[in-house]
This record gives structure tokens, C-alpha cells and sequence, in this order.
């Protein structure tokens, strides 16, 4: 049965400011079915932060089944109905048909009013390889100068990754920079690991480059949709104990 994995992430803002994995949502295409199921890094975000289990979701040990999309996950998909819909799904590099479960491998969930976000399973191809996308972060804090060079960024256009072990914030990080050596922001927090991992392990076979910069006054608060290829040789991805759902198979 044909299956797409993501994963729901939760920042603790008031204290912390750090993300946690808590949740996995596994669609089946054929049927279709949609199943939430807590992961441990849930475990991890009560004891450290006191993280509250969810509204939608307020069993941890519960397996949540539904033939349609739990509402948390379709209310971070923007409706068809809004006018500015087109420019949207073209900001996301997705067909207006596409599926909620393909806009939300693209677009990470982003509300502007919460402490969400979602992201895909990284995939590892037979002979190691990967490919992911993800919007830029941390843009806002970056100097007048860089959030121009933005504006600039052509599809296609090459950029430069930066492995940062020193982050106020986050202790590592992974810098995006263009070839002229501006810092423009960092990849997702919840990649990192992964990222690092491939950087690591492979460090002349990874690659990023600019897939759709919406225009300066796009009202979403995106900027660069980047694409990453790389490769792992022995790491696999999201195997860690944060990853391991609550409930089994």
C-alpha cells in the first residue's frame, strides 16, 4: 500500500524556544486513510517543557484513523477559494490539483499564529541519495543587505551550505548562502540532524539551489522555496528515538 510519512513539530516559545517532534501523520493513498499516531519525542517535550498533549489528539497512546484529513493538518493548507490561491500553489512549485498531503511536504504548515510546523520523511533512495525541499528560515533576522540579495535569487540559482556549530539558539545550525557570500537564513531546525548527517558523510555530493522566490510582498511570509540533494552512506534518516511512534504496526 502506497503511503506518504509526515512529521508534526512543536516549539516551545514561552521558555526554550526549542522544537520537538511529536507526532506522525502516515496518509495511505489507495484507500484513503489518514493515521496520526504520537512519536517519543512527544515523551521528551512533556518532561523538559511540560508539553500538553493536543486538542485534536488528547490520548498519547491512541491510534487516530480517519478517511479524511484531521482538521490541525487541513487548516495549514490555504483553501482553493481564496483569489490569491494560484499565486500560492505557483509560490510552492505544485500544480492547483495537487493532493493536501503533496502542499504539506512543500509548504511545512506555516501559521503565523502558532507553534507548529510540519515536515516529511526524508527518503533514502537504494543507492543513498535524497532529494528535499524546504522554505528559508530565520530571513527576518538577516541584515538589509541579505533580505535584498533575496529579492534577487533567480530558479535554479546555485546556493552554498554552511554546517554552524556555534548557534546562540540552537547550537547547530546549517547556513544558506549564495555564491557572492551572502548569509540569507538557515534550512528548518528539524533537519538539521539529517542534513548534517549527509554533509557529513558525503561532503562533495550535496547540492542546494533556489526553486521559487515569491514576490517582495507576499502576504504568506515565505521566502526561497530551496530544494537540497544528497546522499548518506551508511546514516538512516529519521531513525532516531524521538521518531518511534507511541503505537505500533
Amino acid at each position: 500500500m502506497s503511503k506518504r510519512t509526515l512529521f508534526l513539530a512543536w516549539q516551545d516559545k514561552a521558555r526554550s524556544k526549542a522544537w520537538f517532534p511529536i507526532g506522525r501523520l502516515d496518509v495511505y493513498k489507495e484507500d484513503p486513510v489518514y493515521r496520526f499516531r504520537y512519536i517519543e519525542g512527544v515523551k521528551r517535550a512533556h518532561s523538559e517543557v511540560g508539553f500538553p498533549p493536543l486538542w485534536d489528539f488528547p490520548d498519547l497512546e491512541e491510534d487516530y484513523r480517519s478517511p479524511r484529513i484531521f482538521p490541525l493538518f487541513k487548516n495549514r493548507i490555504m483553501s482553493p477559494r481564496r483569489p490569491d490561491f494560484a499565486d500560492y500553489m505557483r509560490s510552492l512549485d505544485l500544480p492547483e490539483d495537487a493532493e493536501p498531503i503533496e502542499i504539506l511536504y512543500v509548504n511545512g504548515g506555516y501559521r503565523a499564529t502558532d507553534n507548529f510546523q510540519v515536515f516529511p520523511k526524508l527518503v533514502k533512495g537504494d543507492d543513498g541519495y535524497f532529494v528535499c525541499r524546504f522554505f528559508l528560515h530565520g530571513w527576518r533576522y538577516m541584515t538589509k543587505q541579505a533580505q535584498e540579495r533575496l529579492y534577487t535569487l533567480n530558479q535554479g540559482e546555485e546556493l552554498r551550505l554552511a554546517l554552524e556549530l556555534n548557534n546562540p539558539a540552537t547550537t547547530q545550525a546549517i547556513q544558506i548562502q549564495t555564491t557572492d557570500y551572502h548569509m540569507i537564513g538557515w534550512a528548518p531546525r528539524y533537519l538539521v540532524h539529517d542534513l548534517a548527517m549527509a554533509m557529513a558523510e558525503s561532503p562533495g555530493e550535496y547540492h542546494a539551489e533556489v526553486v521559487h522566490v515569491p514576490p517582495k510582498f507576499d502576504r504568506t511570509g515565505q521566502r526561497a522555496l530551496i530544494e537540497m540533494r544528497g546522499r548518506w552512506e551508511r546514516y538512516e534518516p529519521m531513525s532516531g528515538e524521538d521518531y518511534k511512534p507511541l503505537v505500533g504496526d
